[in-house]
C-alpha cells in the first residue's frame, strides 16, 4: 500500500542505505520516523520516506549531510501542495511553469530554460542547451553549476510525487549523449590512462559519464566500461589495457563492496592509482592506498598528476 507506514529496514531497502545510516539521520538531524503506536516502534510514514529520499539524493550529489537534512526538513510538506512551488524554487520560479516547475535553487536562468525544456520533453533544446553550456563553461563547470541541480530538481519532485519517470529518463539520455560527444572528441589516440567502471551492481553512470567527458576535456585517455561491471570482468579488463589509475564508482552502500578494491590493489598489473568514487564509499572504510576524490575536480585533477608523472619517466 502506497500509504503504509513502513519499518526502518523496509525503508532502508527501498532507499539502497544501511538501517545504520537511518538512525544516524534520525539521531543527528531529526529525520526519524513520525508514526507511533504505542507498545511498537515508530514507523516511516510516506512523508518521511519522500524526506529521506531527498537526504539521500542530496548527500549522494555530493551535498553535507547537514545541508541535506535542512533541505529534507522542509520538504515536502512544508510546502503548500496547490502552490506548484517547492523547495529550491521561488514564487517567481513557480509562475514559471505553475506546477510542472523543476526546482533549480540558485542555479540561474540556464537551468530553468533547460528545466523546461526536460518538462516538455525536447531532446533538442535540451542537447543544445547542454553543448553551448560545455563550450562556453568546460565539462566540470557544466556538470555543477547547470547538470547537477537541474537532475536533482527532478529527482526531488519524483520524491514528493511519484511522477517525472520520464522526464528524468529523457534527461539522463541527452546528458549521456552530450557525453559522449565530448569524449569522441577530445580523447587522444593510444592505451587508456584511466579506466572507469561501475562497481558490481552499481547502474547508476551519469556521474562517471561526467568524469569521463572531463578527462577527455583534459587530454587524458580513458575507456570507460559502464554500469555493473563485476569484478572479474573489470581484473580482465585491467590486464588487457593496463592503465595507471582506476575509477570505481558506487552511488550508494549496497554496492560499496571493498572487495573490489582489495582485488585491484593485489593484481598482478596494479595500477599506480585506485579511486573509489561516489557516496557510496565510506573513508574510513577504504583500504590503505584508495583514495576517495571529493568531487569531479579533485578526481580530474588526480588523473592528471597521474598522467604527469608518467609522462616526466616515459621517454619520447
Amino acid at each position: 500500500m502506497a500509504d503504509e507506514a513502513l519499518s526502518a529496514g523496509a525503508v532502508a531497502r527501498r532507499l539502497g542505505v544501511a538501517v545504520t545510516t537511518l538512525r544516524t539521520w534520525h539521531q543527528r538531524y531529526g529525520l526519524g520516523p513520525s508514526e507511533h503506536v504505542p507498545g511498537h516502534h515508530r514507523r516511516y510514514t510516506p512523508a518521511d520516506l519522500a524526506r529521506l529520499e531527498i537526504m539521500r539524493r542530496l548527500t549522494a550529489q555530493g551535498v553535507t549531510p547537514a545541508e541535506a537534512a535542512r533541505w529534507a526538513g522542509r520538504t515536502p510538506d512544508a510546502v503548500p501542495a496547490d502552490t506548484g512551488v517547492h523547495p529550491g524554487v521561488s514564487a517567481a520560479d513557480g509562475r514559471d511553469g505553475g506546477g510542472s516547475t523543476i526546482p533549480v535553487g540558485r542555479a540561474g536562468p540556464v537551468a530553468r530554460g533547460l528545466a523546461r525544456a526536460a518538462m516538455r520533453l525536447d531532446p533538442v533544446a535540451i542537447g543544445e542547451t547542454i553543448a553551448r553550456a560545455v563550450q562556453a563553461n568546460g565539462v566540470v563547470a557544466t556538470w555543477d553549476g547547470l547538470l547537477r541541480p537541474v537532475l536533482f530538481g527532478i529527482g526531488e519532485r519524483h520524491a514528493a510525487t511519484g511522477a517525472l519517470v520520464e522526464v528524468e529518463h529523457l534527461m539522463s539520455r541527452c546528458v549521456s549523449e552530450a557525453f559522449a560527444v565530448a569524449v569522441r572528441a577530445g580523447t587522444p589516440a593510444g592505451p587508456p590512462r584511466v579506466l572507469l567502471t561501475c562497481a558490481d551492481e552499481e547502474q547508476h553512470t551519469l556521474p562517471l559519464e561526467a568524469l569521463a567527458a572531463a578527462l577527455a576535456e583534459a587530454g587524458v585517455g580513458c575507456r570507460m566500461l559502464g554500469a555493473r561491471v563485476p569484478l572479474p570482468a573489470l581484473l580482465e579488463a585491467v590486464n588487457r589495457t593496463g592503465p595507471a589509475a582506476v575509477v570505481i564508482w558506487s552511488h550508494t552502500q549496497v554496492t560499496a563492496d571493498a572487495a573490489q578494491l582489495n582485488a585491484l590493489l593485489a593484481a598482478p598489473h596494479r595500477p599506480l592509482l585506485v579511486l573509489a568514487a561516489g557516496p557510496g564509499w565510506l573513508a574510513d572504510s577504504l583500504p590503505a592506498g584508495v583514495l576517495r576524490p571529493v568531487d569531479l575536480t579533485e578526481a580530474v585533477s588526480l588523473a592528471l598528476a597521474v598522467r604527469d608523472s608518467l609522462d616526466q619517466v616515459t621517454p619520447d
